[in-house]
């Protein structure tokens, strides 16, 4: 027997404007996108800001100069390595079908492997375009980024009295220490991963520096890079490096493989209980999930954004959801 269901004008009128909301925050999701990462960007920068401005230095000068120190000193870095890996990366991808072929491979795949590299590089003029246009469209991107972030830094002292005007001084505390927490939760994982990065990179290229690996550089960056991938990410990182080393000899293989595995003993057991104590909470599997899901919605960035994003997320759901 059918039954006569009611609908208010409430429930309709509440469902009609979350579906606007809804729709509203996908048509501006990339600038939600962009005030998240500006948002990691000061919680990185803002220590830096404070000893700056404890000097007696205008606040607004201590992030000009937080950001021209932090740009310099990357941008250096960069311009340092960038010939070395290009060039190095080059002769890697050269002789890698001659590595292989000392490892057992059939010469005929590593032939293919040889032309497949050959018609990738064939392909760069055509790409030339795409690139220019992607290259912009990014630095646009990040332009926008470090001014939203300039501006986050600027007003952060006076963020809790702006909570005020909004919200009531009710509210104004509970929200200032809800940004706290975010901001060392998120600030805490940011400069420590990219510690944990330079650290693990750094002692790869130093082991295999001593092994007499070749193209020990660019193998170096790559460890650091998948670093950001727990469990799985300096596997793959290992596997050019063994190839080049068992390609040399058997006994620089398994010395690869002690260096690589060195590394991460240090890493989990040294190196993360004492740089990420202040950014704990996030496990593994938790990490490589959001990893993926942040991968398929927005490729590279994604993947640099989903775990704080998952921080955040936790940071909010314990402040306003769990009550103590």
């Amino acid at each position: 027997m059918w039954r006569k269901i009611e609908i208010s004008h409430r429930t309709i009128m509440f469902t009609v404007f979350f579906l606007i909301f809804m729709g509203f925050l996908y048509v501006v999701r990339d600038i939600i996108l962009m005030l998240f990462v500006a948002l990691l960007v000061m919680t990185m920068l803002e220590p830096l800001v404070n000893k700056l401005t404890a000097v007696k230095i205008p606040r607004a000068l201590s992030v000009l100069l937080a950001y021209f120190l932090v740009i310099g000193v990357l941008g250096g870095v960069i311009a340092a390595i960038t010939p070395i890996v290009v060039e190095q990366t080059t002769s890697f991808i050269n002789a890698l079908p001659s590595y292989l072929i000392n490892i057992g491979v059939t010469s005929e795949f590593s032939e293919r492997l040889l032309s497949s590299f050959i018609s990738t590089l064939g392909n760069i003029p055509g790409e030339v375009v795409k690139l220019t246009v992607s290259i912009f469209s990014n630095v646009v991107n990040i332009l926008a980024v470090l001014i939203f972030a300039f501006y986050m830094l600027l007003s952060r002292s006076k963020l809790e009295d702006q909570l005020g005007i909004f919200f009531g001084d009710d509210k104004k505390k509970e929200l200032g220490k809800y940004i706290n927490n975010l901001e060392t939760r998120l600030g805490g994982w940011a400069r420590g991963q990219m510690t944990l990065m330079f650290l693990v990179g750094l002692g790869t290229y130093i082991g295999f520096l001593i092994l007499g690996i070749p193209f020990a550089l660019p193998l170096a960056i790559l460890a650091g890079i998948f670093e950001i991938i727990p469990i799985i990410g300096p596997l793959f990182a290992a596997i050019p490096a063994a190839i080049i080393g068992f390609g040399i000899s058997s006994i620089v293989g398994f010395g690869v493989i002690a260096v690589a595995f060195l590394v991460q003993q240090l890493e989990n057991y040294v190196l993360v209980p004492r740089i990420m104590e202040k950014s704990v909470g996030v496990s593994p599997i938790i990490t490589l999930i959001s990893i993926a899901i942040g991968a398929r919605l927005a490729g590279v960035v994604g993947v640099i954004i989903s775990v704080p994003m998952v921080i955040a997320l936790q940071v909010t759901v314990k402040q306003f959801l769990i009550k103590d």
